[in-house]
C-alpha cells in the first residue's frame, strides 16, 4: 500500500497549521502562501484569523479551518457553540472542536453529545472534527468518544492538539478508523512532521492529517524515493 500513497495524495489532506498564541500577522499570511503554493486541503487557524486567512486564500481552492474550545474542551457547551457560529460566519469552512475530556472520564456521556451536537448544530453547513485528546484516553474511552461522534453525525474524529498529552499514533489512528468505519475522517494530528510519519497515519486509517511542517512534507517528497 506504500507505493500508492504518491505526494499529491499526501498534500491534499493536509491542514496546514498554525495554532500557537504568539502567531503573527505575518506568520498567518505566510501560512496561507505556502498552502495555496502546495494547494494543501486547509489552513487551520485561531478564529481571530479566519477573515484574513478567507480574504488571503480567496479563489485558491484552499479552506479555512479554525478551532473551538481549543486547546482545554472545558468551556461551556453555550460558549463552544457560539464560537462555531460566529467562526462560520466570518468564512469558517471547518471547525475543529476538543471535547470535554472531564465529561468523558466521568462516564456523562449524555453532556459529551449534547456538548458534541450543540456544535454540530451551530456549524450549519461547515464540516466539524471532533478532537479526542487520545492521549488523555483509555482505549475504551477513545471508542465510546468516536461511537458517540457517529450518532451525531460529525464529519471527522481527530485524534489530539498537539498542545501537549501525546500526539497521533499509528495505533490511535488505526483503533478510531475501526470504530467509525468508512463513513467517518480520521485526521491524525500531532507528531506528523514529515512524509514518512504522514504515509503511517494514511496507511492506518488517516484521510486528513494536521500539521504545522506542511511545507516540510512537501518538501520532502521529491527526494523520498520510497514513495
Amino acid at each position: 500500500m506504500c507505493n500508492e500513497i504518491n505526494p499529491r495524495m499526501v498534500l491534499d489532506m493536509v491542514d496546514h497549521t498554525v495554532l500557537k498564541p504568539q502567531a503573527t500577522l505575518e506568520d498567518i499570511e505566510t501560512l496561507c502562501t505556502e498552502a495555496a503554493e502546495h494547494k494543501f486541503c486547509s489552513v487551520c487557524v485561531n478564529s481571530c484569523h479566519v477573515p484574513v486567512c478567507r480574504e488571503k486564500l480567496a479563489g485558491t481552492g484552499v479552506k479555512v479551518c479554525t478551532v473551538v474550545g481549543f486547546p482545554l474542551g472545558a468551556m461551556a457547551t453555550e460558549a463552544k457553540a457560539f464560537e462555531a457560529s460566529h467562526a462560520v460566519s466570518q468564512g469558517a469552512d471547518e471547525v475543529d472542536m476538543v471535547i470535554n475530556v472531564g465529561w468523558l472520564k466521568s462516564g456523562k456521556m449524555d453532556l459529551v453529545q449534547a456538548d458534541i451536537a450543540a456544535v454540530k448544530d451551530a456549524c450549519g453547513d461547515a464540516l466539524l472534527k471532533v478532537i479526542l485528546e487520545t492521549g488523555l484516553l483509555t482505549d475504551e474511552e477513545k471508542v465510546a468518544c468516536c461511537e458517540i461522534c457517529r450518532v451525531v453525525g460529525v464529519g471527522f474524529v481527530k485524534t489530539s492538539t498537539g498542545f501537549g498529552h501525546g500526539g497521533a499514533t499509528v495505533e490511535d489512528v488505526a483503533l478510531m478508523r475501526k470504530t467509525v468505519g468508512p463513513d467517518l475522517g480520521v485526521k491524525a494530528s500531532g507528531g506528523v512532521r514529515d512524509f514518512e510519519s504522514a504515509v503511517e497515519m494514511i496507511k492506518a486509517g488517516a484521510n486528513r492529517l494536521g500539521t504545522s511542517s506542511g511545507v516540510a512534507i512537501a518538501e520532502g517528497d521529491a527526494s523520498d524515493s520510497a514513495y
